[in-house]
């Protein structure tokens, strides 16, 4: 199965081994979880926007949260998708699908490109307060203290 995972390099040709820092827990990431971007930075935080795939092949997107100081550290990840296909978005090239590979922070709004079924696209914005407020006080699985990891 496919993991959310870290890896560090000090020059860019040769990275550390990775970490993973997410496995699949939730239906709706069971067949496929990924990275949907690169981090933003946040004073609560690293925030990371993830896709995952459930049942029928069904995409959304969610997010997590790691510590700033300490990113291999997962403070919270959202429980309930983030943003999921609606029933307009559900006929396509690839139905059932809503992706992104980024977004674009503008002030306290994260703006988040998405594709809808491989046949349109779609933006979609979100206050990053609001997003921050749902990783730290509700709709989170809150993540244990800094973990060891085992190979």
């Amino acid at each position: 199965f496919e993991t959310n995972a870290i890896a560090f390099s000090h020059h860019l040709e040769y990275w550390e081994k990775s970490e993973v820092l997410q496995r699949p827990t939730r239906s709706w990431e069971l067949i496929q979880l990924g990275n949907s971007g690169p981090p933003i930075e946040t004073e609560a935080g690293w925030l990371v926007l993830t896709h995952g795939v459930g049942p029928m092949r069904t995409y959304t997107l969610s997010a997590m949260l790691l510590d700033r100081n300490d990113p291999m550290r997962v403070i919270s990840i959202l429980d309930e998708p983030l943003l999921s296909p609606t029933p307009e978005q559900r006929n396509g090239y690839v139905p059932n699908v809503v992706y992104s590979c980024g977004s674009l922070k503008a002030g306290n709004n994260l703006m988040i490109p998405f594709g809808i079924s491989d046949q349109s696209i779609g933006v979609a914005v979100a206050q990053i307060d609001d997003l921050l407020t749902m990783l730290t006080d509700r709709g989170a699985r809150q993540q244990a203290p800094p973990r060891k990891w085992t190979k």
